[in-house]
């Protein structure tokens, strides 16, 4: 049995266009350039975290994507591990008093979230185009065993 929303059947209607490979870390990395994982060229979001209803190149719907918890996660995650060590190096070099660290490490912390928080974004949405998850199938899936 194959997991829900990653393989359809094809049909006499589908067009061998509508059934391409779609290769995966391709896909992503167009998301992470915060361009449609289908063409590469369109832009991917219509505001700072609202992404476009559809692509304005290829016409790629993307309104369905559900990349709703995971950017928020890889954010918190890297940022997290990037700022302890960067301030345990910092402290095992020197001796910063309190409000210098808090001077770094503050701003530090929210600029690397918001510069990593969209383009995480778009590789999730190119991460679940590529994998057909959420609508980006083309078709329903077939649900005959």
């Amino acid at each position: 049995m194959q997991p829900k929303g990653l393989a359809f059947e094809a049909s006499d209607e589908t067009s061998l266009r509508d059934i391409a490979i779609r290769p995966l870390w391709r896909s992503i990395g167009r998301g992470l350039l915060m361009r449609c994982p289908k063409c590469g060229e369109g832009k991917l979001f219509a505001g700072f975290l609202r992404s476009v209803d559809s692509c304005a190149v290829c016409g790629e719907v993307m309104q369905h994507h559900r990349a709703d918890d995971l950017p928020p996660y890889l954010t918190v995650f890297i940022v997290g591990h990037l700022v302890v060590a960067l301030f345990m190096g910092v402290e095992e070099v020197t001796s910063l008093p309190l409000w210098a660290h808090l001077a770094i490490w503050v701003p530090a912390t929210l600029l690397l979230s918001l510069a990593l928080l969209r383009p995480l974004k778009g590789g999730t949405i190119g991460l679940q185009w590529a994998l057909r998850m959420h609508g980006f199938g083309g078709s329903e899936p077939s649900h005959d065993h």
